[in-house]
Formats: C-alpha cells, structure tokens, sequence
C-alpha cells in the first residue's frame, strides 16, 4: 500500500466529530494548483505507513475518535485500498473518502460494500477543460459514471469544487452545475496559492470573497445546498 502518511487527529467535515487523516501518495492528474504536489509527483520519497502499524494506532484511538478521512493524492489508485476500507469497518469508524472520481469501477465496489460513510468528490472545473488538469489526456466520461453513481446511491456525498482564477470562472460554475445537477450539497472553496504544485500559481491572487459569493448564487440554482469554505 502507498500510505504516506498519518495524522493524529483533525474535525472532519461534520461538526461535533473527531477523525484521523490518513494520506496516499500519487495522483491520475496534476493539477497546477494542488497543494499537496510532494504526495503528486514524488510519492517514492515519502515512507509507506505500515498497514499493521496504521490499524494499531487507529484501535488504540478509536475510545476518541468517530472515524477516518482517506485522503491523497488519489486514494482509489492503491490496489489495496478495498483492503484498507474493510480494515477500517472492521473497527466500526466512520469513513471519508476524499476522490477525483476518475476510477468508477473501484468506487463501484466501494458503494456496493457500504465501505464509506461520505463522498467528498472534487470536481475541478467544466468538462471541456480538464485537459487542463494533467500531461496526458483525461477520459471525462469515467467522472460522469462516478457522478451518476452516487446519485444513485445511498452513501451521503458532497461536490467539491476549489475556485482557482481563470480555472473555474462564472461560464465554469454553470457548466459543472448543469453536470451536477440535484446534487445534495457543492461545496466552493478558496484557492489557497502558497502551496501550488506550479510555481507560477504561488503568486496568483485568488478570487474575492464576494465574487466566491456570487458563483455561490450561481450555484444555487442547480443544487440543493451551496457552502462556501476558506474566504
């Protein structure tokens, strides 16, 4: 397994519950903006956590802490990663999963195992510019299975979309909304550029609160909840 690190604990995203972050190196896109470009690109220079190691550590927290937010780089890329979820209900916690939703087959057998608890899908721009995201081309029709996944499924999910200038303008919110459209909650986030994996980024102002706020209104009238979070 490619488990590259762990983290003691942190809130997850709903309020009043407490989780360990557990990351996995490498990733099937570069986003220039990512802030975890070491996890991205150089996933060999950071050490596996053991599995063993791991579960112990969670066994011994799990008197405080409700579950486990499985994060990356791009989780669904480890081939044990199945393996992993299970250990994790097999300690009956709480599970998020942080994914780009490029790999539908393995978020099939995630959803068919009831192997997550929460679905944070990051959906980075409009369709047409993901090409933009990565050195080769992306099959975007492996996002819209993911997509019509989890509204078909039960599992509790969110969208999650980082509000990076020239990236992910107001003709952007429209078309990722009418992708998305029903969805229970998207939620739109602050670029944040110091940590950006292109250096050129590392000095880019990032959108105004208020014009977050007004793709926030856009937003609104495609899903069923907006949040706003970083501003």
């Amino acid at each position: 397994m490619k488990i590259k690190g762990f983290q003691g604990t942190s809130l997850l995203d709903y309020p009043g519950r407490i989780a360990s972050l557990v990351f996995f190196g490498g990733c099937n896109l570069t986003c220039p903006y990512c802030h975890n470009p070491g996890l991205v690109l150089h996933p060999e220079e950071f050490d596996d956590y053991p599995l063993e190691a791991l579960v112990e550590d969670l066994q011994e927290r799990r008197a405080f802490i409700d579950g486990v937010v499985v994060t990356g780089g791009e989780p669904t890329l480890d081939r044990d990663i199945l393996s992993f979820l299970r250990e994790l209900k097999s300690l009956d916690l709480l599970v998020k999963l942080d994914t780009n939703g490029l790999l539908p087959g393995v978020l099939q057998n995630i959803l068919s195992e009831n192997l997550a608890d929460h679905i944070a899908l990051d959906i980075k721009t409009s369709p047409a510019r993901y090409g933009e995201l990565h050195s080769a081309p992306v099959d975007f029709v492996r996002l819209e299975k993911t997509i019509d996944l989890l509204a078909e499924s039960r599992v509790e999910y969110e969208i999650r979309t980082t509000c990076v200038p020239g990236l992910v303008e107001k003709t952007d919110i429209r078309k990722i909304g009418e992708l998305i459209r029903c969805a229970p909650l998207w939620a739109l986030q602050q670029f944040v550029p110091g940590h950006a994996m292109d250096e050129n980024l590392q000095e880019m102002e990032p959108h105004t609160p208020e014009k977050i706020r007004a793709f926030a209104e856009i937003a609104g009238e495609y899903v069923d909840e907006v949040v706003v979070r970083g501003i």
